[in-house]
Protein backbone atom coordinates (compact mmCIF):
# COMPACT_ATOMS: atom_id res chain seq x y z
CA UNK A 1 0.00 0.00 0.00
CA UNK A 2 1.04 3.60 -0.58
CA UNK A 3 2.64 5.81 2.06
CA UNK A 4 1.15 8.96 0.50
CA UNK A 5 -2.57 9.43 -0.13
CA UNK A 6 -4.20 12.56 -1.59
CA UNK A 7 -7.99 12.81 -1.47
CA UNK A 8 -10.58 15.52 -2.04
CA UNK A 9 -10.89 17.59 1.11
CA UNK A 10 -13.24 15.63 3.40
CA UNK A 11 -16.51 16.68 5.00
CA UNK A 12 -17.93 15.84 8.41
CA UNK A 13 -21.58 14.84 8.14
CA UNK A 14 -22.27 15.01 11.90
CA UNK A 15 -20.60 17.65 14.06
CA UNK A 16 -21.22 19.46 17.33
CA UNK A 17 -19.76 22.96 17.56
CA UNK A 18 -21.66 24.21 20.62
CA UNK A 19 -21.70 28.02 20.99
CA UNK A 20 -19.96 30.97 22.58
CA UNK A 21 -16.47 30.40 23.97
CA UNK A 22 -16.62 26.68 23.19
CA UNK A 23 -17.43 27.37 19.55
CA UNK A 24 -14.55 29.82 19.36
CA UNK A 25 -12.16 27.29 20.85
CA UNK A 26 -13.00 24.14 18.91
CA UNK A 27 -14.09 25.30 15.45
CA UNK A 28 -10.44 25.57 14.27
CA UNK A 29 -10.01 21.86 15.03
CA UNK A 30 -12.61 20.97 12.39
CA UNK A 31 -11.91 23.71 9.84
CA UNK A 32 -8.23 22.66 9.70
CA UNK A 33 -9.05 19.45 7.79
CA UNK A 34 -12.72 19.59 6.75
CA UNK A 35 -14.38 21.73 4.09
CA UNK A 36 -17.97 21.37 5.27
CA UNK A 37 -19.91 19.88 8.15
CA UNK A 38 -23.50 19.12 9.06
CA UNK A 39 -23.96 21.16 12.24
CA UNK A 40 -26.03 19.67 15.04
CA UNK A 41 -28.83 21.93 16.35
CA UNK A 42 -29.01 20.73 19.98
CA UNK A 43 -28.01 24.00 21.60
CA UNK A 44 -29.75 25.40 24.67
CA UNK A 45 -32.22 26.60 23.48
CA UNK A 46 -32.21 24.42 20.35
CA UNK A 47 -32.13 25.63 16.73
CA UNK A 48 -35.79 25.06 15.85
CA UNK A 49 -36.62 27.74 13.25
CA UNK A 50 -35.05 29.21 10.15
CA UNK A 51 -34.33 32.38 12.09
CA UNK A 52 -32.49 30.36 14.75
CA UNK A 53 -30.44 28.62 12.05
CA UNK A 54 -29.52 31.88 10.35
CA UNK A 55 -28.35 33.42 13.62
CA UNK A 56 -26.32 30.33 14.54
CA UNK A 57 -24.71 30.18 11.11
CA UNK A 58 -23.66 33.81 11.47
CA UNK A 59 -21.99 33.03 14.79
CA UNK A 60 -20.15 30.08 13.25
CA UNK A 61 -18.95 32.11 10.28
CA UNK A 62 -17.74 34.84 12.62
CA UNK A 63 -15.75 32.25 14.60
CA UNK A 64 -13.91 30.82 11.59
CA UNK A 65 -10.13 31.27 11.63
CA UNK A 66 -8.89 34.02 9.33
CA UNK A 67 -8.76 32.82 5.74
CA UNK A 68 -10.87 29.73 6.40
CA UNK A 69 -13.43 28.71 3.79
CA UNK A 70 -15.15 26.21 6.09
CA UNK A 71 -18.87 25.95 5.28
CA UNK A 72 -21.39 25.08 8.01
CA UNK A 73 -24.36 23.11 6.70
CA UNK A 74 -27.20 23.99 9.02
CA UNK A 75 -29.92 21.74 10.43
CA UNK A 76 -33.19 22.31 12.25
CA UNK A 77 -34.11 20.55 15.48
CA UNK A 78 -37.45 18.82 14.94
CA UNK A 79 -40.05 19.23 17.64
CA UNK A 80 -43.69 18.27 17.80
CA UNK A 81 -44.50 21.92 17.02
CA UNK A 82 -42.17 22.40 14.03
CA UNK A 83 -43.90 24.35 11.24
CA UNK A 84 -43.70 22.54 7.87
CA UNK A 85 -43.87 25.86 6.02
CA UNK A 86 -40.86 27.19 7.93
CA UNK A 87 -38.94 24.05 7.03
CA UNK A 88 -39.87 24.35 3.37
CA UNK A 89 -38.81 27.99 3.25
CA UNK A 90 -35.53 27.35 5.07
CA UNK A 91 -34.61 24.56 2.67
CA UNK A 92 -35.69 26.46 -0.45
CA UNK A 93 -33.51 29.42 0.53
CA UNK A 94 -30.43 27.22 0.86
CA UNK A 95 -30.12 28.11 4.54
CA UNK A 96 -30.86 24.63 5.92
CA UNK A 97 -29.56 21.33 4.54
CA UNK A 98 -31.38 18.82 6.76
CA UNK A 99 -33.51 18.42 9.87
CA UNK A 100 -32.58 16.43 12.94
CA UNK A 101 -34.93 14.12 14.81
CA UNK A 102 -33.99 13.43 18.42
CA UNK A 103 -36.17 11.06 20.41
CA UNK A 104 -36.80 13.01 23.60
CA UNK A 105 -34.17 12.22 26.22
CA UNK A 106 -31.94 10.17 23.94
CA UNK A 107 -28.77 12.26 24.25
CA UNK A 108 -27.27 15.65 25.17
CA UNK A 109 -29.82 18.49 25.09
CA UNK A 110 -32.56 16.31 23.61
CA UNK A 111 -35.29 17.15 26.13
CA UNK A 112 -37.15 19.14 23.48
CA UNK A 113 -37.15 16.17 21.09
CA UNK A 114 -40.00 14.03 19.83
CA UNK A 115 -42.12 11.77 22.03
CA UNK A 116 -45.11 11.23 19.75
CA UNK A 117 -43.85 10.52 16.24
CA UNK A 118 -47.34 10.95 14.78
CA UNK A 119 -47.07 14.66 15.55
CA UNK A 120 -44.10 15.15 13.23
CA UNK A 121 -45.61 13.32 10.25
CA UNK A 122 -46.71 16.55 8.51
CA UNK A 123 -43.14 17.87 8.70
CA UNK A 124 -41.66 14.58 7.49
CA UNK A 125 -44.12 14.50 4.59
CA UNK A 126 -43.09 18.04 3.64
CA UNK A 127 -39.42 17.03 3.83
CA UNK A 128 -40.06 14.02 1.61
CA UNK A 129 -41.81 16.27 -0.89
CA UNK A 130 -38.86 18.68 -1.16
CA UNK A 131 -36.13 16.03 -0.89
CA UNK A 132 -34.78 17.32 2.43
CA UNK A 133 -32.99 14.59 4.42
CA UNK A 134 -33.90 13.70 7.99
CA UNK A 135 -30.93 12.97 10.23
CA UNK A 136 -31.95 10.75 13.13
CA UNK A 137 -30.48 9.76 16.47
CA UNK A 138 -31.61 6.15 16.27
CA UNK A 139 -32.27 4.99 19.81
CA UNK A 140 -35.41 4.34 21.81
CA UNK A 141 -35.48 5.75 25.31
CA UNK A 142 -37.85 3.28 27.00
CA UNK A 143 -36.65 2.51 30.51
CA UNK A 144 -37.21 -1.22 30.03
CA UNK A 145 -34.89 -1.43 27.00
CA UNK A 146 -31.24 -2.21 27.72
CA UNK A 147 -28.97 0.64 26.64
CA UNK A 148 -27.00 -1.74 24.42
CA UNK A 149 -30.20 -2.73 22.56
CA UNK A 150 -31.65 0.71 21.96
CA UNK A 151 -30.45 1.07 18.37
CA UNK A 152 -31.75 -2.29 17.16
CA UNK A 153 -35.12 -1.73 18.86
CA UNK A 154 -35.38 1.76 17.34
CA UNK A 155 -34.95 0.35 13.85
CA UNK A 156 -37.70 -2.24 14.39
CA UNK A 157 -40.19 -0.20 16.39
CA UNK A 158 -39.73 3.35 15.10
CA UNK A 159 -37.60 3.86 12.01
CA UNK A 160 -38.85 1.10 9.74
CA UNK A 161 -42.54 1.81 10.45
CA UNK A 162 -41.91 5.54 10.01
CA UNK A 163 -40.25 5.01 6.64
CA UNK A 164 -43.15 2.82 5.53
CA UNK A 165 -45.53 5.68 6.36
CA UNK A 166 -43.39 8.25 4.54
CA UNK A 167 -41.68 6.11 1.88
CA UNK A 168 -40.10 9.00 -0.04
CA UNK A 169 -38.35 10.43 3.03
CA UNK A 170 -34.57 10.37 2.72
CA UNK A 171 -32.97 9.34 6.02
CA UNK A 172 -29.46 9.44 7.46
CA UNK A 173 -29.06 7.06 10.38
CA UNK A 174 -26.46 8.93 12.40
CA UNK A 175 -23.58 7.32 14.29
CA UNK A 176 -24.68 3.71 13.83
CA UNK A 177 -23.06 1.35 16.34
CA UNK A 178 -24.41 -2.12 15.58
CA UNK A 179 -24.48 -4.80 12.90
CA UNK A 180 -28.24 -4.18 12.84
CA UNK A 181 -27.61 -0.58 11.84
CA UNK A 182 -25.06 -1.58 9.22
CA UNK A 183 -27.46 -4.04 7.60
CA UNK A 184 -30.48 -1.75 7.66
CA UNK A 185 -28.61 1.29 6.30
CA UNK A 186 -27.73 -0.61 3.13
CA UNK A 187 -31.29 -1.78 2.51
CA UNK A 188 -32.50 1.22 0.47
CA UNK A 189 -29.67 2.89 -1.50
CA UNK A 190 -30.34 6.53 -2.25
CA UNK A 191 -33.16 6.76 0.28
CA UNK A 192 -31.26 5.55 3.33
CA UNK A 193 -27.68 6.01 4.49
CA UNK A 194 -25.66 6.03 7.69
CA UNK A 195 -22.81 7.93 9.23
CA UNK A 196 -20.11 6.15 11.19
CA UNK A 197 -17.95 7.90 13.76
CA UNK A 198 -14.19 7.67 14.14
CA UNK A 199 -14.36 6.46 17.72
CA UNK A 200 -16.91 3.71 17.05
CA UNK A 201 -14.51 2.28 14.47
CA UNK A 202 -11.83 2.03 17.17
CA UNK A 203 -13.35 1.37 20.59
CA UNK A 204 -15.76 -1.22 21.94
CA UNK A 205 -17.46 -1.30 25.32
CA UNK A 206 -14.42 -2.95 26.93
CA UNK A 207 -12.42 0.22 26.27
CA UNK A 208 -15.04 2.13 28.21
CA UNK A 209 -15.47 -0.22 31.17
CA UNK A 210 -12.54 -2.62 31.68
CA UNK A 211 -10.03 -1.53 34.32
CA UNK A 212 -12.20 1.36 35.44
CA UNK A 213 -14.69 3.66 33.74
CA UNK A 214 -13.07 5.84 31.05
CA UNK A 215 -15.27 8.95 30.89
CA UNK A 216 -13.70 10.27 27.69
CA UNK A 217 -14.85 7.12 25.87
CA UNK A 218 -18.43 7.58 27.06
CA UNK A 219 -20.77 8.61 24.26
CA UNK A 220 -24.32 8.08 23.09
CA UNK A 221 -24.97 5.76 21.42
CA UNK A 222 -22.64 3.90 23.74
CA UNK A 223 -19.90 1.70 22.23
CA UNK A 224 -21.04 -1.89 21.75
CA UNK A 225 -19.49 -5.38 21.57
CA UNK A 226 -16.42 -6.12 19.47
CA UNK A 227 -18.42 -7.96 16.82
CA UNK A 228 -20.43 -4.79 16.23
CA UNK A 229 -17.26 -2.70 15.94
CA UNK A 230 -15.92 -5.12 13.36
CA UNK A 231 -19.17 -4.79 11.40
CA UNK A 232 -18.72 -1.00 11.38
CA UNK A 233 -15.13 -1.32 10.16
CA UNK A 234 -16.22 -3.68 7.40
CA UNK A 235 -18.95 -1.25 6.33
CA UNK A 236 -16.75 1.85 6.38
CA UNK A 237 -13.97 0.16 4.40
CA UNK A 238 -16.29 -1.60 1.93
CA UNK A 239 -16.63 1.21 -0.60
CA UNK A 240 -20.43 1.04 -0.25
CA UNK A 241 -21.81 4.61 -0.68
CA UNK A 242 -24.48 3.93 1.94
CA UNK A 243 -21.84 4.70 4.60
CA UNK A 244 -19.90 7.91 5.15
CA UNK A 245 -18.06 9.84 7.82
CA UNK A 246 -19.87 11.67 10.57
CA UNK A 247 -17.51 12.14 13.51
CA UNK A 248 -20.14 13.13 16.07
CA UNK A 249 -17.24 15.06 17.57
CA UNK A 250 -18.87 16.43 20.69
CA UNK A 251 -16.89 18.65 23.06
CA UNK A 252 -17.50 18.87 26.79
CA UNK A 253 -15.09 20.47 29.20
CA UNK A 254 -13.24 17.99 31.41
CA UNK A 255 -15.11 18.84 34.64
CA UNK A 256 -18.37 17.86 32.93
CA UNK A 257 -16.89 14.56 31.72
CA UNK A 258 -14.97 13.60 34.85
CA UNK A 259 -17.65 13.59 37.52
CA UNK A 260 -20.32 11.39 39.09
CA UNK A 261 -22.68 11.88 36.12
CA UNK A 262 -20.43 12.64 33.20
CA UNK A 263 -21.69 14.04 29.90
CA UNK A 264 -21.85 11.86 26.80
CA UNK A 265 -19.56 12.83 23.95
CA UNK A 266 -16.19 12.09 22.36
CA UNK A 267 -14.16 14.95 20.90
CA UNK A 268 -12.28 13.68 17.84
CA UNK A 269 -12.13 16.61 15.41
CA UNK A 270 -8.42 17.19 16.00
CA UNK A 271 -7.06 13.78 14.97
CA UNK A 272 -9.89 12.10 13.05
CA UNK A 273 -8.18 11.93 9.67
CA UNK A 274 -5.02 10.39 11.12
CA UNK A 275 -7.13 7.88 13.07
CA UNK A 276 -9.13 6.93 10.00
CA UNK A 277 -6.00 6.43 7.92
CA UNK A 278 -4.70 3.99 10.54
CA UNK A 279 -7.98 2.04 10.53
CA UNK A 280 -8.22 1.86 6.75
CA UNK A 281 -4.51 1.06 6.41
CA UNK A 282 -4.83 -1.82 8.88
CA UNK A 283 -7.67 -3.24 6.77
CA UNK A 284 -5.70 -2.92 3.52
CA UNK A 285 -8.37 -0.47 2.36
CA UNK A 286 -6.64 2.90 2.01
CA UNK A 287 -8.12 3.17 -1.47
CA UNK A 288 -11.59 3.23 0.14
CA UNK A 289 -10.89 6.16 2.49
CA UNK A 290 -11.58 8.73 -0.23
CA UNK A 291 -15.08 7.42 -0.77
CA UNK A 292 -15.91 7.23 2.94
CA UNK A 293 -14.52 10.66 3.88
CA UNK A 294 -14.87 12.70 0.68
CA UNK A 295 -17.36 11.29 -1.82
CA UNK A 296 -20.24 9.27 -0.38
CA UNK A 297 -21.62 12.08 1.79
CA UNK A 298 -21.76 14.68 -0.99
CA UNK A 299 -23.40 12.12 -3.27
CA UNK A 300 -26.21 11.44 -0.78
CA UNK A 301 -26.76 15.13 -0.02
CA UNK A 302 -26.61 16.15 -3.69
CA UNK A 303 -23.57 18.39 -3.24
CA UNK A 304 -20.36 18.62 -5.29
CA UNK A 305 -17.21 16.88 -4.14
CA UNK A 306 -14.71 19.42 -2.83
CA UNK A 307 -12.11 20.58 -5.35
CA UNK A 308 -9.44 21.25 -2.73
CA UNK A 309 -7.41 18.26 -1.55
CA UNK A 310 -5.91 16.81 1.61
CA UNK A 311 -2.74 14.71 1.72
CA UNK A 312 -1.94 11.99 4.25
CA UNK A 313 1.67 10.86 4.54
CA UNK A 314 2.79 7.83 6.56
CA UNK A 315 5.92 8.26 8.67
CA UNK A 316 7.07 8.52 12.25
CA UNK A 317 4.30 8.84 14.85
CA UNK A 318 2.63 12.23 14.89
CA UNK A 319 1.73 13.90 18.18
CA UNK A 320 -1.59 15.62 18.77
CA UNK A 321 -2.44 17.72 21.82
CA UNK A 322 -4.06 15.87 24.71
CA UNK A 323 -6.43 18.77 25.29
CA UNK A 324 -7.83 21.79 23.49
CA UNK A 325 -8.01 24.81 25.75
CA UNK A 326 -11.17 26.86 25.24
CA UNK A 327 -12.62 29.87 26.99
CA UNK A 328 -14.98 27.50 28.80
CA UNK A 329 -12.22 25.12 29.91
CA UNK A 330 -10.13 22.18 28.65
CA UNK A 331 -11.56 19.60 26.22
CA UNK A 332 -9.82 16.21 26.02
CA UNK A 333 -8.98 14.94 22.53
CA UNK A 334 -9.92 11.35 21.65
CA UNK A 335 -7.11 8.89 22.39
CA UNK A 336 -7.26 5.95 19.95
CA UNK A 337 -4.94 3.90 22.13
CA UNK A 338 -2.31 3.35 19.44
CA UNK A 339 0.31 5.48 17.65
CA UNK A 340 -0.81 7.59 14.70
CA UNK A 341 1.64 7.44 11.80
CA UNK A 342 -0.32 9.42 9.25
CA UNK A 343 0.48 13.12 8.94
CA UNK A 344 -2.17 15.38 7.43
CA UNK A 345 -1.44 18.38 5.20
CA UNK A 346 -3.14 20.47 2.52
Amino acid sequence: MTDILTIPRPDDWHLHLRDGAMLQGILPETSRHFARAIIMPNLVPPVVTAADAAAYRDRILAARPKGSGFEPLMTLYLTEDTDPDDVRAAHASGLVTAAKLYPAGATTNSASGVRNFDKVLPVLEAMADIGMPMCVHGEVTDADIDIFDREAVFIDRVLDPLRRRVPDLRVVMEHITTRDGVDYAASAPGKLAATITTHHLIINRNHLLVGGVKPHYYCLPVAKREDHRLALVAAATSGNPSYFLGTDSAPHIDPLKENACGCAGVFSATNTMACLAEVFDAEGALDKLEGFASRHGPKFYGLPVNEATLTLTKGDPVTYPDKIITGDGPVTVFDPGFPLHWHVSD
